[in-house]
């Protein structure tokens, strides 16, 4: 079992540029708050010595009760500044700072955390389960999902957990919270049936080699966009996952998988790999997939989104997300005899008890599969009829894609985000030459197409109205 180190022994870490730090509580501020020194070294043990030296030199005591009147407000803002956010990724940066800064430090900021109980925090939680979402409470309703509450819970937690540590508070109030439940959403899977629809209906709408990848390897939504031609070999059929795409605050951001076992290769099957050999001849740029709008782009993660739903509509599939599709290809994988560990692997999941806990229910069958063969083949048993056998091949699909109108230049485009919510855009040039997009949300096609039209007809005017503007300042001038 490991040691534990002592209370102001200080801590040491890895940080992303590979060197580790060291970092020592030297004292306290006006506020209360830790005053800390870092060293930085190559080795962990080089880092471990020069920590040590510094606190022999600094030799502050200390202090054997906690400090009070410390407001939570400061304690969450020096923590995540001086703790978290040098070491976090962009995106999850901005998780934590819409945790801390929109909701935690609003509600509960002004209150000393020696002060702070297990019941504030309770009732600060039923509180955003009732009316915490800041943003289009019309449209997903004025509560807080489970899931987002959770996360609150684990950000609050984990800084109540350091400041007990640094010996500014005796206890974590928020241990004794209970939380929502942690109800995993619905897997949704097509069909063999759908899924031939699906293809089908992609090759009529320009995205068949993207869906075939994405059903032939599982990768996420970000990874998939990510990908370059360097990183297929055409010859093998390796494919290397080394980078994914998201945004940050409003541009796409190409960066490095957030885990190791994320940075892999899967192996393609030949067909797959004769699909992509003749995709490339049409293809002028270094992306896999690039945007349509600039070749030296990636696609963009939302804009695929959106197509999948287009496509799944015309095809006549019930509505997946995205990431569906990687549970589509999991779990045709585990039907088809693949163990856990190898599709893991393939998966980029850190562990593999979190792909059993996720195909659990793939799994059980596989196991009374299992047993229903051993009491045949061992017992003697009689087939039963409603045994499940090897997956069969499906018949060929009579599906016919459907053709489709394109919208008029200048009529937006409208797209469907789930069962109860569309959505209108309109992405006009504007006198500065730049594209800028306006969205509008509705409940149904007819009332978000009657929206869209009110509000191009409304930028139609800003824009001539700013032509004018424009038009009148140059002759002032």
């Amino acid at each position: 079992m490991a040691k534990r180190k002592k209370r102001g022994d200080g801590g040491v870490s890895l940080r992303k540029d590979g060197r580790w730090e060291g970092r020592y509580v030297v004292g306290y501020d006006d506020r209360g708050l830790p005053v800390t020194k870092n060293v930085l070294a190559k080795t962990k043990s080089e880092c471990a010595a020069k920590l040590k030296a510094l606190a022999d030199s600094i030799n502050v005591p200390t202090p054997d009760q906690p400090k009070p009147g410390i407001l939570l407000g400061d304690w969450l803002d020096f923590w995540y500044q001086s703790y978290k956010k040098p070491n976090l990724r962009p995106n999850t940066q901005m998780s934590y700072e819409r945790r801390i800064y929109q909701h935690i430090i609003p509600a509960l900021g002004n209150i000393q955390m020696d002060k702070l109980t297990t019941n504030i925090i309770q009732q600060f939680y039923a509180e955003l389960k009732q009316n915490g979402r800041l943003l289009r409470a019309e449209l997903y309703g004025e509560g807080l999902s489970d899931q987002t509450i959770r996360g609150i819970h684990t950000t609050l937690h984990a800084a109540l957990d350091k400041a007990v540590a640094e010996k500014l508070i005796l206890r974590n109030p928020a241990d004794g919270c209970r939380l929502p439940s942690a109800k995993a959403r619905e897997m949704q899977v097509l069909t063999p049936e759908e899924i031939q629809r699906l293809l089908i209906q992609a090759k009529e709408d320009g995205c068949y080699e993207l869906l075939l990848l994405e059903l032939s390897t599982g990768l996420r939504r970000g990874e998939i966009c990510a990908l370059q031609w360097n990183d297929l070999n055409l010859r093998t059929g390796e494919l290397r996952i080394e980078r994914q795409v998201h945004r940050v605050k409003g541009e796409l951001v190409v960066s490095p998988p957030k885990t190791k076992a994320s940075n892999r290769s899967v192996i393609l099957p030949a067909p797959v790999v004769d699909v992509l050999k003749t995709y490339k001849k049409t293809i002028v740029s270094r992306w896999m997939f690039p945007s349509p709008v600039n070749a030296d782009s990636p696609r963009d993660p939302a804009a695929v989104r959106k197509r999948l739903q287009i496509v799944l509509e015309r095809a006549g599939c019930k509505k997946v997300r995205f990431h569906d599709l990687r549970h589509v290809f999991c779990t045709t994988c585990l039907e088809h005899g693949m163990d856990i560990k190898t599709l893991s692997t393939i998966i980029g999941h850190v562990s593999s008890s979190t792909t059993l806990n996720i195909y659990a229910h793939v799994t059980d069958e596989m196991r009374r599969t299992a047993a229903l063969k051993i009491d045949q083949g061992i017992g003697r048993a009689e087939p039963q009829e409603e045994a499940v056998t090897a997956p069969q091949k499906p018949a060929p699909s009579t599906f016919q894609a459907h053709k489709g109108q394109r919208r008029k230049p200048g009529t937006g485009c409208i797209s469907q985000i789930n069962e109860h919510l569309w959505e209108g855009r309109y992405s006009p040039i504007w006198p500065d030459g730049k594209k800028h997009a306006r969205n509008i949300y509705a409940h149904s096609a007819e009332e978000c197409e009657k929206l869209l039209v009110e509000m191009i007809a409304e930028m139609k005017v800003e824009i001539a109205a700013e032509k004018e503007h424009l038009y009148t300042t140059r002759k002032s001038d």
